[in-house]
């Protein structure tokens, strides 16, 4: 089984490298990444020199590229993970979040429907990651089902349900193998510190103020990216095609109790008195269309493939606050737009 992982240097691509690589050593596992400032080589210096790894440079937007890299690799499967992701920079620059999350994907999935015919069925599985944000935002009550109807507010949610759209459409129209996951917010390990818990942590560590959008009370179900990992694994191995899957960690928090949290944690963690790090909050004007609640059903996946969360949202983001006080190099490297010198540095030189 040769199977490509795009995006496999960002935050949960790394993680799913890692689990595929370290847990099938039978499997070829060929990382696509274009290392932009969210891939990080860095993240996967455990792994990097096993023997069914392989790291590949490259551009999904590149559909030449794509091409030839499908047609000489020939790939069993792809797990589809490489995207932009970030809301706030989609409202600023939303024509790179089509390129990369429609574009791309298309390109992909090109590739992989000329590979299916050609190869007589040697492959196997077009795995689509995506987000619960494609759904739009709920009330007070209610959560995400695979049937809920599409509403995406923001154009970072508007290219992934596209992305999606194309996806199912490529099953229908072409018999492609393909399955989707959407997941609810993922925290952990390696998370790129533009996003609300590394960044607030980087924050604290810092003495700096900690921007909550609006008043805080937008709400959020966590899911720690390792049972994420695990559910992907658990979908990729056993779920139909054609299937779609949602993912959630069954933590839904409000921000801002989320970073009161964070700040108990903390003030523990760096021994300051009760208190301190909350000072630091400071509310900011909300996004443009901020959605109010999240909240995934994962019931589907836990009836049908047997996959639940391992961790409560108090434990995952202590575990997380350990990382990344114990990898405090890491840090800086990525908030310093250092991270790719950072690498050279400390593992490709060794």
């Amino acid at each position: 089984m040769k199977i490509l992982i795009t995006g496999g240097a960002g935050f949960i691509g790394s993680h799913v490298v890692r689990l595929f690589v370290n847990k099938y050593p039978n499997y070829e596992i060929v990382n696509l990444d274009k290392l932009t400032y969210a891939g990080n080589l860095a993240n996967l210096s455990d792994i990097e020199n096993k023997a069914n790894y392989r790291f590949v440079k490259g551009d999904i937007v590149d559909a030449e590229f794509i091409s030839a890299l499908f047609e000489a690799e020939k790939f069993n499967a792809v797990v589809h993970l490489a995207a932009e992701s970030h809301v706030d920079r989609s409202i600023t620059n939303p024509l790179e979040f089509v390129y990369t999350n429609v574009i791309g994907t298309v390109n992909l999935l090109n590739a992989a429907k000329k590979l299916y015919t050609a190869e007589n069925n040697a492959f196997k599985l077009f795995y689509h990651v995506s987000t619960d944000e494609v759904y739009g935002t709920l009330g007070e009550t209610g959560m995400f089902t695979e049937t809920t109807a599409y509403d995406p507010h923001s154009p970072y949610s508007a290219s992934k349900a596209s992305s999606d759209h194309f996806v199912r459409a490529y099953h229908d129209t072409y018999k492609l193998p393909a399955v989707i996951s959407n997941c609810s917010n993922n925290y952990g390990p390696f998370h790129f510190p533009e996003k609300l818990i590394p960044l607030c942590i980087y924050n604290i560590k810092n003495n700096k103020p900690l921007p909550i959008y609006g008043k805080g009370e937008n709400i959020r179900d966590w899911l720690f990216v390792e049972d994420h990992a695990g559910a992907i694994d658990v979908i990729f191995h056993k779920a139909k095609t054609g299937s779609t899957y949602n993912i959630g960690g069954h933590n839904e928090w409000t921000n801002i109790d989320v970073i009161r949290l964070l700040c108990k944690i903390m003030d523990q963690k760096l021994n300051r008195p009760a208190g301190t790090n909350e000072k630091l909050i400071t509310f900011v004007k909300d996004r443009a269309g901020h959605d109010l609640r999240y909240a995934i059903d994962s019931s589907k996946l836990q009836q049908d493939l047997g996959w639940k969360p391992s961790l409560q949202f108090e434990e995952g983001l202590g575990k997380t606050v350990d990382w990344y006080l114990a990898n405090e190099e890491w840090l800086q490297s990525v908030t310093s737009g250092n991270y790719q010198k950072y690498y050279q540095e400390q593992y490709v030189q060794r």
